[in-house]
């Protein structure tokens, strides 16, 4: 127990100082060589270089709003003739971040609040009036029971409802899609980025854009790049997908715009970079209830004063609108961190060298005599100066 505690009594007061060893020889000399170069090549290519460790960042904020502008022309049965403009498919007028443009329609005409059957597909089914409960609203049906079984068709009864009657029209949407004129539809897109770390302002309506220039323009990647009006089908078309597929069941479509900035460059290199990808899901394995609809209705009085609607199920495609990006400029904190850190790698290097030399050398006895040695404190007191 005395000679533990008098050897950790001896490593608490040791001192240790560098001793410097120079080994001649070929295979550890390059080794050693070897290795710092790989270091300075991480710290000066990849930390500095690629990384920008010289940096201080910032992450974006951002603000956007569209403006959608076209017109389709629809011939129906049930419409007849008709023009459709901003105010009729794009709805609502603006979200945001996004915005949703109609493709596709089921019309059901004229509907009143009154009493009619209950549609089969419900499973409201029935034989007699016993079958039916008086004040019943189930979130499956369209409206609140009688009480009544009534004739559906001349084979089907269902319970009756005091609903908008005649009930929603159930079927598939119509192929081709009612608006696939609207693939010719544009969107102004205007984005405006601030980095409040660096000051730093912009908006993708670059600076060089003028008013003449934005009247005829329409985004490409080879003759408008700067362009921030985008026709619906490019857009479509840029993310692998056909409009005119898309949207007869509507789907969910991403802009993304990447603010990536070096703000040591010239603020004319700070651009944006736009790209498209679907969202929703259209994985044909797994097709129930695929794409993008919702339900509205336009209402109106007839002469007798009578409330009538006329209901429709839209199907469309809703552009969501995303912003990314970070800036970086030059600040002495992260270089000298960054170098600090790389110096201290370099020192990684004698450790890897003394690892190998001791492990694969057959003179490491001679190495482990020269490299370390002791001297006590009597020693010291005792030796004389020169």
């Amino acid at each position: 127990m005395q000679g533990c505690c008098a050897s950790l009594w001896k490593c608490y007061f040791e001192y240790s100082t560098p001793r410097i060893l120079v080994i001649r020889s070929l295979k550890v000399g390059t080794l050693n060589r070897i290795t710092q170069a790989l270091v300075i090549a991480y710290i000066i290519g990849y930390v500095c270089v690629l990384k920008k460790g010289y940096q201080d960042t910032d992450s974006v904020l951002s603000s956007v709003t569209t403006k959608v502008k076209g017109i389709a022309l629809t011939n129906t049965s049930d419409l007849g003739l008709r023009i459709w403009d901003v105010a009729d498919y794009v709805i609502p007028p603006q979200e945001e971040n996004s915005f949703f443009v109609l493709t596709n329609l089921i019309i059901t005409l004229n509907q009143t609040q009154s009493r009619c059957p209950e549609s089969n597909s419900s499973g409201f089914t029935c034989a007699s009036d016993r079958d039916c409960t008086v004040g019943l609203r189930d979130t499956r049906g369209n409206g609140v029971q009688t009480g009544k079984c009534v004739n559906l068709s001349a084979h089907v009864k269902t319970c009756e409802v005091w609903a908008w009657c005649p009930l929603e029209i159930e079927s598939e949407p119509p192929i081709p899609p009612m608006l696939g004129d609207a693939e010719n539809f544009t969107v102004l897109i205007k984005n405006s980025i601030r980095y409040p770390k660096f000051n730093f302002n912009k908006r993708n309506i670059l600076p060089q854009v003028n008013t003449s220039y934005l009247k005829h323009c329409v985004f490409s990647r080879i003759t408008d790049p700067d362009c921030p009006i985008f026709r619906l089908k490019d857009m479509v078309t840029e993310a692998n997908e056909d409009f005119q597929t898309m949207a007869v069941h509507g789907g969910v479509m991403g802009v993304q715009i990447s603010w990536d900035c070096d703000l040591d460059m010239p603020s004319s290199w700070c651009v944006p970079k736009y790209s498209f990808r679907r969202l929703d899901n259209k994985d044909p394995e797994n097709n129930v209830a695929p794409g993008y609809n919702f339900r509205f209705a336009k209402y109106y009085k007839n002469s007798d004063g009578q409330e009538t609607r006329t209901l429709m199920k839209g199907y469309g495609i809703r552009f969501d609108v995303m912003v990314f990006g970070q800036a970086g400029k030059f600040n002495i904190v992260p270089t000298l961190v960054n170098v600090g850190a790389g110096l201290a790698l370099l020192g990684l290097v004698t450790v890897v060298c003394d690892w190998i030399v001791l492990t694969c050398m057959t003179k490491k006895n001679i190495y482990m005599e020269e490299k370390y040695s002791y001297v006590d404190d009597f020693q010291l007191l005792s030796t004389e100066a020169p």
